[in-house]
């Protein structure tokens, strides 16, 4: 994975991923993906890959993968992995075969997975196993509403990070992405000061567990929109947005790949 880089100078601006959970039909969904790809254009590909990322149900994987060619705009990651290589694992979805469909990124610990009963331990699994596969794990992280207001909310994000951090050697390759549960398609969006305040404590636990923290990307999920994404991603330590319900429109996905661009010029 030397394509990858954790260095936010090095990215040429912020990433937006669009999450596509378990939506839309096959017809919307080809037809989505190539609207974004071809709204896309001829964007600039940064040293550390695509600033835009679709990241749709697996069996969009095969079908989107065939369509990206080397150095294209748009990156294509999965929802989910399990820590099973190659064998007899009835269901499963490993890495390598995520990766031999053209993925090169895989969400690990979002909070719908945690909330199913993802535990700390198969978060920091996943992570390695993604890693071992060649792809880049997207960490999640994130309080519920009764953690932060309970003030529990850093301590929380500190613990997820920590099951990662303990397994996954520093010098390998990471994302972060931050996601308040409570602002998770909920319409609700956390403040900037919010987002920076966890942020910051993200990075200061990144650089106890031996990584660059100033320079790991961030992003931020939970309810991000073309209306709200701008003076989101204009924050210095916001790297990008991990974007829900607004990837599911070209038009609005494509402003807010728009908006971070314009704030990194």
């Amino acid at each position: 994975m030397a394509h990858w880089t954790d260095r936010r100078a090095d990215r040429g601006g912020k990433i937006v991923a669009g999450n596509w959970k378990l939506q839309p039909p096959r017809g919307e969904g080809v037809e989505l993906f190539r609207a974004i790809l071809a709204g896309l254009g001829d964007a600039p590909v940064g040293a550390g890959g695509p600033g835009a990322w679709v990241i749709p149900p697996a069996p969009y994987l095969g079908l989107f993968g065939g369509e990206l060619s080397l150095g294209a705009p748009l990156g294509l990651g999965a929802q989910d992995l399990s820590p099973c290589g190659y064998g007899a694992h009835t269901g499963e979805l490993g890495g390598e075969l995520l990766a031999d469909f053209g993925c090169a990124l895989v969400l690990v610990g979002h909070s719908e997975r945690r909330q199913g009963g993802e535990s700390d331990p198969e978060v920091a699994e996943k992570a390695l196993a993604a890693d071992r596969a060649g792809l880049l794990p997207l960490l999640c992280v994130g309080e519920s509403e009764v953690e932060r207001d309970q003030g529990d909310t850093i301590a929380v994000v500190e613990r997820q990070l920590a099951a990662v951090l303990a397994t996954l050697a520093p010098e390998r390759p990471l994302w972060v992405a931050y996601e308040p549960v409570w602002a998770i398609g909920t319409g609700r969006t956390a403040t900037s000061e919010q987002v920076v305040e966890v942020h910051q404590a993200i990075r200061k636990s990144l650089a106890r567990g031996g990584r660059d923290g100033a320079g790991t990307p961030i992003l931020y999920g939970g309810s991000v929109n073309h209306s709200n994404a701008g003076a989101l991603l204009a924050e210095e330590e916001i790297d990008g947005a991990l974007v829900g319900g607004a990837s599911l429109k070209a038009e609005s996905f494509l402003a807010i790949v728009e908006a971070g661009a314009t704030v990194s010029d």
